[in-house]
């Protein structure tokens, strides 16, 4: 892999930018000169989107749908789907259907390399043809001559992206070690050659080291008022719409990818000497971004609402309704929102999951009984096995005589959405999560859908976990004043103050009850696979039958239900634990990238 980068990456931008959007707008002129690049102080901008780019969204990261079926809370409905890959153990250096993906993240950090190259004089760029000195209004009278505002706030502005750049490429380093273990780091400022490469704990090093330098260079949060300065007063950036850069990394957004990459380094798989040192940097990682979010409303700048001793918003509110978060854009102006991607309005994920019984709907990522058993009760079990159940599973989830798009779902041998009928669930349940409901799927009907990268719920389950693997469920040695079981005890209360307390003092059993809720509340969000991966359960938990419900009815006209095994997946724990480099990849490093173990 190139340690250098040369002018062939616009090419590579423009192409990138050509089909991606979301919250920014990533367009630039492809036909520019290099002198009209290297004088236009537009490109700037242009060329700080483009690091942005690469980033894809979960909609659709393998048959153009969610990851969820290469785990065990999904199973796909297509037998041909490239999801069969993963479900039978056909991964290999000529059969990864997610391959692209390391490519995108080597895109995302060179274009992160390329932005602070072009930029490094950038203040001068932003001086060019402009009067940096006196500030014009629109009609041509003189403005705040004693303050040159824009041009201040535009080079504030361009220290934010530099920051963002770097944060980026942490970024993309953390999806690719997830994957792949140690990687190439990528030297910009190396004179050619073939980047070595690096283990694992060294490229989370890098990336700690990356957001460590660049966490007080950014704003505190694109919705929050920016911090008073002399600088910013100059610039007049209190009186600067921020909020419309949402969408860009922030220093909450930073600290999240810091908190997600050191939870994973010390999980078992990339811990294997149980190093305590390692939860420890975890849990003060996670504590490192609950205490951002809440200085943010202790000191009132807090997203227009009061003060955080009148309304402490940093926290998760009681019973809230789950569901709603993950409906248009309504996740865009939640307070749980740490960074987001935003996708076109569009039909094609309901198209893609819509039950077969609905037009145009082709069933696609489905439940299974496996995800379903670890929703909890929350009052008395009855012959229905799906009432009094935790209200995410109503949420996440279509079942048999629940009603979703206007219908009931009968899922018996006669009923309308009968599981005999070619293309219907396999397991019996449809995905309801992240779907707008009642889209006309054959007459252009279309929505907003917005990607959670990182929401706060997660941020405190990290928590939970890495504080219980280092001190256990009631401890907090290093005052920060919340235990593991008050973190977890704030997301189960955000679902149902009804769940049953988690009570256990045992550090193996509290792990299992941490484990369970991110299955619960983190569902469909890609996390399951890659959790299951750091935890070292991927052999076990793969490795067992996938289960669906059978509905019937009986003499009396009620459902009756029982339950079986639908799929079988196969897991190698010899080699599946981290994804194969490409055939290409490894022949084009000249020596440099050795395969991860067993894959010829």
């Amino acid at each position: 892999m190139k340690r250098y980068i040369n002018i062939i990456i616009l090419s590579a931008l423009a192409a990138t930018l050509c089909g991606c959007s979301d919250f920014l707008d990533t367009r630039m002129d492809v036909f520019q000169t290099m002198d009209r690049l290297e004088t236009n102080s537009g490109n700037i901008a242009n060329f700080a989107y483009a690091y942005y780019t690469p980033m894809r969204s979960g909609f659709d990261i393998i048959d153009g749908n969610l990851f969820a079926s290469a785990s065990d809370e999904a199973e796909q409905t297509a037998s041909t789907s490239e999801v069969q890959a993963f479900n039978r153990g056909l991964i290999s250096a000529d059969r990864n259907p997610i391959s692209y993906l390391y490519n995108n993240c080597y895109e995302g950090i060179r274009a992160a390399h390329f932005f602070l190259d072009f930029a490094k004089d950038g203040e001068e760029f932003l001086a060019l043809n402009r009067d940096t000195a006196t500030v014009y209004n629109p009609d041509g009278s003189i403005y705040a001559t004693d303050k040159p505002r824009a041009y201040k706030r535009d080079c504030i502005d361009l220290g934010w992206r530099r920051a963002e750049a770097r944060i980026a490429e942490a970024y993309y380093y953390g999806e690719l070690i997830k994957m792949y273990g140690g990687v190439p780091i990528i030297d910009e400022n190396a004179d050619g050659g073939y980047a070595e490469q690096a283990s694992y704990d060294e490229v989370v090093e890098h990336i700690v080291k990356l957001i460590d330098e660049n966490k007080d260079k950014v704003v505190l949060d694109w919705r929050a008022v920016v911090e008073p300065s002399a600088e910013n007063e100059v610039a007049d950036v209190l009186n600067w719409n921020i909020s419309d850069n949402v969408g860009r990394f922030d220093k909450t957004s930073a600290l999240a990818i810091k908190a997600r990459v050191l939870l994973y380094a010390a999980s078992p798989r990339n811990n294997s000497e149980g190093d305590l040192k390692k939860w420890e940097r975890a849990a003060e990682a996670a504590n490192e971004v609950i205490q951002t979010r809440k200085a943010i409303f202790e000191r009132g700048l807090g997203f227009g609402e009061a003060a955080y001793s009148i309304h402490p918003n940093y926290r998760m509110p009681a019973n809230r309704d789950y569901g709603a978060y993950f409906q248009k854009n309504n996740s865009t102006s939640d307070y749980e929102s740490i960074f987001l991607i935003r996708s076109n309005a569009g039909s094609s994920l309901e198209v893609a999951n819509y039950p077969i019984g609905t037009r145009g709907g082709q069933s696609g990522v489905c439940p299974t009984q496996n995800l379903v058993d670890a929703y909890e009760y929350i009052g008395p079990q009855t012959a229905n096995p799906y009432q009094n159940r935790d209200p995410r599973f109503e949420a996440t989830i279509v079942y048999n005589g629940s009603t979703w798009n206007g219908n009931e779902i009968d899922e018996s041998p006669n009923g309308a959405y009968s599981q005999k009928v070619a293309g219907a669930s396999k397991t019996g349940y449809y995905l309801k999560k992240f779907l707008a409901p009642n889209l006309n799927l054959v007459e252009g009907g279309s929505q907003v859908h917005v990607w959670p990268v990182f929401r706060y719920a997660e941020v405190l389950l990290n928590y939970a976990e890495a504080m219980n693997e280092a001190y256990g469920p009631d401890a907090d040695p290093k005052g920060y004043g919340m235990t593991a079981r008050e973190a977890l005890t704030e997301v189960r209360n955000s679902a149902s103050t009804k769940l049953a307390a988690v009570t256990t003092a045992d550090k193996a059993e509290f792990r299992k009850a941490v484990k369970n809720e991110r299955m619960v509340e983190l569902a469909f969000e890609d996390h399951r696979y890659w959790d299951l991966i750091r935890w070292n359960d991927a052999a076990s938990v793969l490795n067992k039958s996938i289960r669906g419900v059978v509905v019937r009815k009986n003499n009396l006209g009620g459902y009756q239900y029982s339950y079986a095994s639908v799929a079988t997946r196969t897991f190698d724990a010899d080699k599946h634990y981290y994804l194969p480099f490409t055939r290409k990849e490894i022949t084009n490093s000249h020596g440099t990238l050795t395969q991860n173990p067993n894959y010829n």
